[in-house]
């Protein structure tokens, strides 16, 4: 009877659950976002492209004018590059902080804080009297502007429903992230002729001052904050900066000084190598690191970073190796304008379009499409000639531009959406590989095509000098030709011949760097066709491993 009772009464309070349980309200579910009303749409993605061109001008204003600049700072080139190794040191690493900044104290804190931080940076810049100065200044910049990339990311997320931020609003985020090149050297003459240095940097001001409005009057959802910073984040974030700014430091002036020649190059990378060996040491035993060394460097992420190094050794093609071969020409900014609106004109169509394919089950296409169009454009720009002129590079250049606006939206998303589903932490390991590959890649492509240039210059030199004798009559009567036009000033014989010469010099070098710069492009076109074919075998051998699989299945059953 007892037992019966104690059965009893352990059924009574189970059935007074299973029945309370039944009468209770459903869990509420997570809130659905609420719509963006319509016309609210363009302000944002207006303002998206405002914080990319704000942030991109900054960047893009310095390396458009390095040559016209020397004369501002009474500099050589190498000194003047300085100006762009100390904006990229801080600027390489930073936003992998920012992720957990925001996260942990709030979007609408950290837009405020960001921009209130760029606009303190784009007044300084008014204030810059010489070169270390100026230097100064560029490193405060480049802290100041990882944080506009991010909102000008966010901006145009926001103005896309959820089903589509990671396909039609990143692809149009990074489409715009192309903007600022071209428009750097659309707007520098004009710039340079209002008043040098400080023009291009009152313009960069003005750009902050606007977008401190829009921050303050078009706010951003704010996702919930999560407190995710630990005391040894902050190490390894410290760790991380030293040694992508000394990465960056060397990249971008290892050329100029050559890689052998200046002691302070091997003293940086030996450090930048120190500082990334002790972040692997302190986060590969932490339960909770910020970076998870294993994951970044599990097969699919190599498999990821391969692609966006690619990407960054081809895209080079547009974004330094041409604009040098300009140069190189003796062309300025203001005989390249309508080339750039070209570019800039591709890059939009090249945008919309894989935004479109994003949409449909066809994006794995964009890759292809890309690689076949700078392929093509590159060989093209390989048959240059000294005699080239923006006018024989029109089409050649709107193929790259529209191939660089193609390839890299589909590997964010897909990277995006696997970051994501692991979980927040993975997020910040997403962006460490996204980060390294496009300002470290970007700094390496440059370097390395810069370094192949300079090699090649001298080897085709040496080729062009040793069929170059006085004795024979033809150089001989090149060089009368060339000195003919110092005939009226100078009449010292020996003279008036050494000038000849010197202009022959001149024209040996300007013929050696066009061959050099032909061998560049050739190499980028080959990176290109070599890339496009391994991602056919890829896509081959994955094709026949779904068949295996099936076949297996099919046999099973």
């Amino acid at each position: 009877m007892s037992l019966v009772q104690t059965a009893n009464d352990n059924a009574a309070p189970k059935a007074v659950d299973e029945a309370a349980e039944m009468s209770a309200p459903p869990a509420p579910s997570p809130p659905v976002p609420v719509p963006m009303a319509s016309w609210k749409v363009p302000f944002y993605m207006a303002a998206s492209v405002l914080l990319f061109l704000t942030q991109g001008l900054g960047m893009n204003l310095l390396t458009a004018n390095i040559y016209q600049l020397q004369g501002s700072f009474s500099a050589t080139t190498a000194e003047v590059s300085w100006l762009s190794a100390a904006y990229m040191a801080p600027y390489a690493s930073l936003s992998i902080a920012l992720f957990k900044i925001r996260t942990q104290y709030g979007l609408r804190r950290f837009a405020e804080f960001s921009i209130i931080c760029f606009v303190v940076a784009a007044v300084l810049n008014l204030f810059v009297t010489d070169l270390h100065s100026a230097i100064v200044v560029r490193a405060i910049s480049g802290m100041a502007a990882a944080p506009l990339s991010t909102l000008g990311f966010l901006y145009m997320l926001e103005a896309f429903p959820p089903e589509k931020k990671l396909t039609t609003g990143i692809s149009l985020a990074l489409m715009c992230t192309l903007f600022a090149a071209p428009v750097a050297r659309i707007i520098s003459p004009s710039l340079l002729d209002f008043g040098g240095y400080h023009a291009l940097y009152t313009l960069e001001m003005g750009l902050a001052l606007i977008a401190y409005a829009i921050i303050y009057t078009m706010p951003l959802t704010s996702p919930p904050r999560a407190v995710v910073i630990q005391r040894l984040d902050i190490l390894s974030y410290l760790l991380l900066a030293v040694g992508f700014g000394c990465l960056a430091v060397v990249l971008t002036l290892g050329r100029l000084y050559w890689w052998f020649e200046a002691d302070w190059i091997g003293v940086l990378l030996a450090v930048a190598v120190g500082c990334l060996a002790l972040v692997l040491v302190i986060e590969l035993p932490r339960a909770n690191p910020m970076l998870d060394i294993r994951w970044l460097f599990s097969g699919p992420n190599l498999r990821m970073a391969g692609v966006l190094l690619l990407f960054r050794f081809v895209s080079s093609e547009q974004s330094s190796t041409a604009a040098n071969f300009y140069q190189q020409l003796g062309l300025l900014n203001d005989q390249t304008i309508t080339l750039y609106v070209i570019i800039l004109i591709a890059s939009v169509v090249g945008g919309l379009f894989c935004a479109m394919l994003m949409t449909t089950r066809y994006v794995g296409t964009a890759h292809f499409l890309s690689l076949v169009l700078i392929a093509a454009g590159a060989y093209m720009d390989s048959q240059s000639t000294s005699l080239t002129r923006p006018e024989q590079m029109y089409l050649s250049q709107a193929m790259v531009a529209g191939g660089a606006a193609l390839f890299l939206p589909p590997v964010m998303a897909a990277g995006f959406k696997a970051a994501i589903a692991r979980g927040l932490p993975f997020i910040v390991n997403f962006l460490a590989i996204f980060l390294f590959t496009q300002s470290i890649g970007s700094l390496f492509a440059s370097a390395m095509l810069g370094t192949f240039v300079t090699i090649r210059e001298k080897f085709h030199s040496n080729v062009l000098v040793e069929h170059i004798l006085l004795q024979d009559p033809q150089v001989a009567q090149r060089v009368s030709q060339l000195s003919a036009s110092y005939g009226k000033v100078i009449t010292d014989k020996v003279l008036l011949n050494a000038e000849g010469v010197a202009l022959l010099a001149q024209q040996v070098s300007r013929e050696s760097y066009t061959l050099a710069y032909n061998d560049t492009f050739l190499v980028i076109c080959l990176a290109s066709v070599l890339g496009l074919a391994t991602m056919i075998l890829h896509q081959a051998y994955r094709y026949l491993l779904g068949r295996e699989t099936d076949q297996a299945a099919a046999l099973q059953s």
